[in-house]
């Protein structure tokens, strides 16, 4: 499918806006950076996806004070990395990030590969954390493209309220945008993200105070309503999740005794759901049953 034709003017736009107004994250600091170098990015990326930048923060911080090295956490033990993830949400990330701190010990001396196609080896990493780690931690020109750059693009020059699903197309898009100096285009890879974040957001996009706003294709066709094909998330009250996340509380809490079976979760209202959340995070990695034990992995 073909690239379309997008303002001349958008990267400048955006990155003008981007540096008057961009929030003070802890991964922006040059001292974060100084400190933790490429491992700092790549943690903060991982513990970033599908999850808020207020509640990375804190956690954020406790993990590198503890691990500021790849060769620190991957001396750690599994049941180690699993308690100190704790109530971010989506635990196998903890899995991959410890694996992925293995691979790095391993295979380059402890230090965050640059290249991409090093990147997406390791574990857990796929094109927009590879790309990430590569432009913010490196400095290298590549598109870096995630949800809220997918609907700028969306919005400003394809004229559609939400992004179709990921392609390759995305990717190319972004990087006919790129300008021209790393500087520059790890600037605007910033800003792109940083407008979906705060300004053009899924649901009540403020347009009012967008720097594309002169320029957008969808605002200039009166914000219509083209549709929403993005996969829906079930909702977490009464979900599988729900109780994995309640199953993995407990073994935090009590670690490293365990828990006998039958103590776990015993009031859950739905007997078969818990069953299958244990189950699912021993096939998982981030539970052992022995006998009738339940231990965080060791």
């Amino acid at each position: 499918m073909p690239v379309p034709q997008a303002p001349d003017d958008i990267a400048s736009r955006l990155s003008t806006w981007y540096r008057a107004t961009a929030r003070d994250l802890p991964w922006r600091r040059p001292q974060f950076h100084e400190e933790f170098g490429a491992w700092g990015v790549l943690v903060s990326e991982f513990m970033l996806q599908q999850t808020p930048v207020t509640r990375v923060i804190p956690h954020l911080e406790a993990w590198l004070e503890r691990w500021p090295t790849p060769t620190a956490m991957a001396a750690a033990s599994t049941a180690d990395v699993v308690r100190q993830w704790a109530n971010l949400g989506y635990p196998r990330r903890a899995l991959w990030l410890h694996r992925a701190a293995i691979e790095i010990t391993a295979r380059h001396g402890g230090a965050v590969p640059r290249e991409i196609e090093s990147l997406l080896a390791l574990s857990g990493i796929g094109d927009y954390t590879a790309r990430a780690v590569a432009v913010f931690a490196y400095g290298d020109r590549h598109p870096v493209v995630d949800t809220n750059t997918r609907r700028v693009l969306a919005r400003a020059i394809d004229g559609r309220a939400q992004p179709a699903p990921p392609s390759r197309r995305d990717l190319a898009l972004m990087a006919s945008l790129l300008p021209d100096t790393v500087e520059e285009a790890a600037v605007f890879n910033a800003a792109a993200m940083e407008l979906g974040a705060t300004v053009c957001t899924s649901r009540a996009p403020r347009c009012d105070v967008c720097p594309l706003a002169p320029t957008c294709a969808w605002l200039a066709d009166g914000r219509p309503d083209t549709g929403d094909g993005r996969r829906r998330q079930a909702t977490y009250e009464g979900s599988d999740r729900q109780a994995r996340g309640a199953v993995l509380r407990l073994l935090r809490d009590i670690a490293p005794e365990g828990a006998p079976l039958p103590s776990v979760l015993p009031d859950w209202p739905d007997e078969q759901q818990r069953d299958r959340a244990i189950d699912s995070l021993i096939a998982d990695g981030l539970a052992e049953a022995d006998g009738a034990t339940l231990f965080l992995p060791r």
